[in-house]
């Protein structure tokens, strides 16, 4: 039986296609043209997301043509973020090739990320109004969880001293930020197959936990990497503190000294804080990766399909660590 990377090969081709149709009439009414790197930024992922739209559907007995419009709204959303985000974190490369921004420039690069929200509300609410609602509150809730982020050094390093840094930031960050566009896809493939509203619900959470579970892993790899270098900077530090707030302990005194600096040695008290914070959130991962499961146990009735929405979870976090 193919796992979940298989089935996201599966759907990718299918995807590209949809999504490369959908730029061209979103850029025809634009009277411009899309330049390589905004291909690459819609284009150039595994389609996890989008992936998920179409298994939730196929699993719940739906369509397949109805899941792609849907997939094509959540992968767009992303590919927003993913501008959006480049730019706020002034991140010059993306997958190896020039971030839009670096290239389109940072007032286009914004505003595209703009239209491209406000088109994927439109053509979910050409749909339904609940494919319509169910794709803007996502908009709006990932757009309150890059607000609440403190990537800023600075502006951390203010709210260490102040101890205004809330134990559980990390948790509604990663809801937000991650976990929200997850559970949309989820629940958007639910919506696709003609499901009623509690297992709608039901698999949005499937989502949203699978997608905190992702995001734990994707900062995960990145405490391994300075636990294994040594060092780190005031922009990393920044990153990291809401997690090591969460699972390592509060370390002001640790913390705030290295927001100042350009790089820094990981002093002992920090580098055990980090391992503290690598093995919790270990756990927390498995946890959630277990709860997704939970969520939707019974709501898929064939046998063959219910392995593959219980094993998604756990195959796409191999996936991620590149297993």
């Amino acid at each position: 039986m193919k796992g979940f990377k298989d089935y996201c090969c599966g759907c990718r081709p299918i995807l590209v296609e949809a999504i490369d149709q959908t730029l061209q009439g979103l850029f025809q009414g634009l009277h411009v043209r899309p330049d390589e790197a905004l291909n690459d930024t819609f284009r150039g992922g595994k389609m996890i997301r989008g992936s998920l739209v179409c298994l939730v559907n196929e699993s719940l007995g739906g369509n397949p043509s109805s899941a792609v419009p849907r997939s094509v709204a959540v992968e767009l959303v992303h590919g927003a973020t993913l501008i959006h985000d480049d730019f706020v974190d002034q991140d010059r490369a993306r997958r190896g090739k020039p971030a839009a921004w670096t290239l389109a420039g940072a007032r286009k690069a914004v505003l595209l990320g703009d239209v491209i929200f406000a088109s994927a509300i439109e053509m979910m609410s050409d749909l339904s109004r609940d494919d319509g609602l169910a794709v803007s509150r996502a908009i709006a809730r990932i757009a309150k969880g890059a607000f609440q982020e403190p990537i800023d050094p600075s502006e951390l390093a203010v709210y260490l001293r102040a101890d205004a840094v809330p134990e559980f930031l990390y948790d509604a960050i990663i809801d937000l930020k991650t976990g929200v566009l997850f559970g949309v896809a989820c629940e958007l493939g639910a919506l696709a197959a003609g499901a009623e509203r509690d297992v709608r619900n039901a698999f949005y959470r499937y989502g949203v936990l699978i997608g905190e579970a992702y995001q734990i892993a994707d900062d995960l790899q990145e405490i391994k990497h300075h636990l294994s270098s040594g060092v780190i900077d005031a922009r990393a530090i920044a990153a990291l503190a809401p997690a090591i707030v969460r699972f390592g302990g509060n370390l002001q005194a640790s913390i705030t000294p290295l927001l100042t600096g350009e790089r820094s040695a990981l002093s002992c008290e920090l580098s055990k804080s980090f391992e503290e914070a690598r093995m919790n959130m270990e756990e927390e991962m498995e946890r959630r990766l277990r709860l997704s499961c939970l969520e939707v146990s019974g709501l898929v009735p064939d046998s063959r399909k219910r392995v593959m929405i219980h094993d998604a979870p756990r195959d796409l976090i191999d996936m991620f660590n590149g297993v």
